[in-house]
């Protein structure tokens, strides 16, 4: 099967041009999709069947392999065909399932999918010549990687589990500062009353607790078991997890080190037309990590695929400091992209998609 698109074509491409993508072998997967793989605007990437530990996080550069790396700073490998659980702070190599056989038209992106990054696992894919983490140039041949280091939790993994998502598009597919107030202006992209649409829609922590039971986010244990990512509703929360009371002066201290789930204040949504990414915040503000997942799919918080707005839940690690939160203190901006068509499924509607209209939420690992 060929695969074509239009001249002067731009946007994300939606689940059908994605599978449609694989029958014309730019997508090379070892095995036929899954269910739910295919997502409105990605596709979820699974780990084959070895993990090498390796000494230290690298980038192959220009002139070399993954492949040539992992030999020479592997220190050991683990099979993942049954089962392996990879320990907190060390650093790992999984080959992936799927490799890319890019036209020269069409670049890639990946991230965290949601649940990972709210178990603190830290992971990012890699290809072969590259210079930056989560980002295939267009036209790139060859096979995928994920680097991986859980951050809170030990985690069994195993051949076939999913833990980041990449994205394919052409052109320029983010909206202009004119277009996304026009959007705004016809979707009401959030619910803010004076929204803050400079550079995208700008997101602020809610530590009021007003609308969840006078909690503000949970702080991760430390010394847990093992979290099973692929085991739905499998633990109990004050296992892994204390809850975190609102404060009467609205504001959270983090500690070095610690990793906590918070809500946004604002309420967000994502038109079927369109998708969304949370970028980083300006460091200039705070010496804090806000986000491990960054993709918002068509759909999220819409009213017509089941939501009503939904706050966006960040995953946020301070660094080296300890740092005050305030209530209201923006965090994150959504940056809204275009698709190059509407998805057949939108976010929330027979995909198995777990946050739909969600508030402050835990990953779906946790019985709530």
């Amino acid at each position: 099967m060929s695969f074509t698109l239009e001249d002067e074509s731009n946007g994300i491409l939606p689940d059908r041009m994605i599978a449609e993508m694989a029958e014309a072998g730019l997508i090379l997967p070892a095995y036929d999709f899954v269910e739910s793989q295919i997502q409105p605007a990605s596709l979820d990437l699974r780990l084959g069947d070895i993990a090498y530990r390796v000494r230290a996080s690298f980038l192959p550069g220009p002139d070399a392999t993954v492949a040539e790396r992992i030999d020479e700073l592997k220190l050991h490998e683990i099979d993942l065909s049954d089962g392996a659980v990879l320990e907190t702070n060390c650093v790992y190599i999984v080959p992936l399932l799927e490799s890319l056989a890019l036209p020269p038209e069409i670049v890639a992106a990946a991230n965290p999918k949601s649940s990972t990054g709210r178990l603190d696992v830290f992971t990012r894919v890699i290809a072969d010549g590259t210079r930056r983490f989560d980002m295939i140039g267009a036209g790139y041949h060859g096979p995928l990687y994920a680097e991986i280091s859980p951050k809170t939790f030990p985690v069994l993994l195993r051949e076939g589990s999913r833990l980041s998502q990449v994205r394919f598009r052409i052109g320029e597919a983010t909206l202009t500062a004119d277009e996304l107030d026009a959007l705004h202006a016809a979707e009401r992209l959030v619910d803010a009353a004076n929204a803050d649409l400079t550079h995208g829609v700008a997101l602020s922590v809610d530590l009021s607790g007003e609308s969840s039971g006078g909690f503000v986010g949970y702080r991760a244990k430390r010394h847990t078991g093992v979290v099973d990512v692929d085991r739905r509703g499998g633990y109990a929360v004050d296992d892994f997890w204390e809850p975190i009371k609102a404060r009467p002066d609205g504001s959270l201290i983090l500690d070095p080190g610690e990793f906590y789930i918070l809500a946004s204040k604002e309420a967000v949504q994502v038109p079927p037309d369109y998708a969304a990414e949370m970028v980083p915040f300006d460091p200039l503000v705070g010496e804090f990590r806000v986000h491990y997942a960054g993709f918002f799919d068509p759909g999220f918080g819409y009213a017509g695929a089941g939501g009503k707005g939904a706050r966006a839940v960040l995953e946020v690690r301070s660094r080296e400091v300890p740092f005050i939160l305030e209530h209201g203190q923006i965090v994150g901006r959504l940056v809204y992209e275009r698709m190059l068509e509407r998805p057949d499924a939108l976010y929330g509607q027979r995909i198995g998609s777990n946050y739909q209209a969600q508030g402050l939420k835990l990953s779906k690992h946790f019985r709530v």
